[in-house]
């Protein structure tokens, strides 16, 4: 099974645990409704390659981990997008959660599927239980405080932050925790990978702050002109777009030299490298070329 399918039967199998009689309909279609129809699943994805790179061998454990990171990442997106924070009316091209059911039911929806990720994650380490405590470890990390994307989040919230502890936190927390993770679901060393999740974390921000500063809400499927809008620390407004852009390129380069040595670590480092090209919209690609 390629590596889409995988992400996606794992997913509806989370989600279908709210496909209940005793869940509340409305928060059951919230809850699809920030999961599904997929995005670019960027975070699942890199966990199965580095899973894949640190040869694999149990594949339940792999896809629950990478299911739990983009569950994680939806919730994210449905507070972000709530009016306390950016007040988005669409994400991934359709009405944001808080605009199809409601404020209430988006902060529950956001909430539901953070403790789901939790429960994905133990479900799937049933069989391999030993495994369970590190990836616990590493997603909670991501997620809460000193360093998680909550605390990412909270830095839109103070009068002054630093551009990369905020990029850090916001973003390259949950691409960590993707890679280590990968790792640690396949019984391997998993520490060593933080610094390439770190690395592609800040590159994609990077990349989304260009995105924003560049690109139509038809293009992205959500509202643009946010940092500049709301003050929020952007490498755009700080750097110019040249300057973002040789920052992408450097944030990728440090990427691909921060691969740990594994059985798969060419083919992971290609791969990483297409991935990272793709993040710029092609118009400032070819003018950057």
């Amino acid at each position: 099974m390629d590596v889409m399918s995988r992400i996606e039967r794992a997913l509806a199998a989370a989600i279908g645990r709210a496909d209940h009689p005793s869940c509340p309909p409305l928060l059951a279609a919230a809850m699809h409704h920030a999961v599904f129809p997929k995005g670019a699943r960027i975070r699942p994805r890199l966990t199965l390659a580095v899973a894949a790179a640190c040869g694999e061998d149990d594949p339940d454990i792999a896809d629950a981990a990478a299911a739990s990171i983009e569950l994680l990442h939806c919730a994210s997106l449905v507070h972000d997008d709530l009016p306390c924070f950016d007040n988005a009316d669409t994400r991934r091209g359709k009405p944001s959660v808080h605009r199809a059911f409601g404020e209430p039911l988006a902060v529950l929806t956001g909430d539901a599927l953070i403790v789901l990720a939790f429960q994905t994650l133990a479900t799937g380490a049933a069989s391999n239980p030993q495994r369970l405590a590190p990836l616990v470890t590493t997603v909670a990390r991501s997620v809460g405080v000193p360093n998680g994307i909550c605390a990412g989040q909270a830095w839109e919230c103070e009068n002054t932050a630093d551009l990369t502890l905020y990029q850090q936190e916001k973003t390259a927390a949950l691409f960590a925790a993707a890679t280590v993770a990968g790792a640690a679901a396949a019984g391997a060393p998993a520490e060593a990978w933080r610094l390439l999740g770190e690395r592609l974390g800040e590159a994609y921000q990077v990349a989304d702050d260009i995105r924003d500063a560049v690109c139509s809400a038809a293009e992205l499927g959500k509202p643009i002109g946010k940092d500049a809008a709301l003050g929020r620390p952007s490498a755009v407004l700080q750097l110019g777009l040249k300057g973002a852009i040789a920052r992408l390129g450097d944030l990728a380069g440090d990427a691909v030299e921060s691969v740990p040595p594994c059985p798969g670590q060419t083919s992971l480092r290609s791969h990483i490298m297409s991935e990272t090209r793709r993040l710029l919209p092609k118009e400032v690609a070819r003018a950057a070329a």
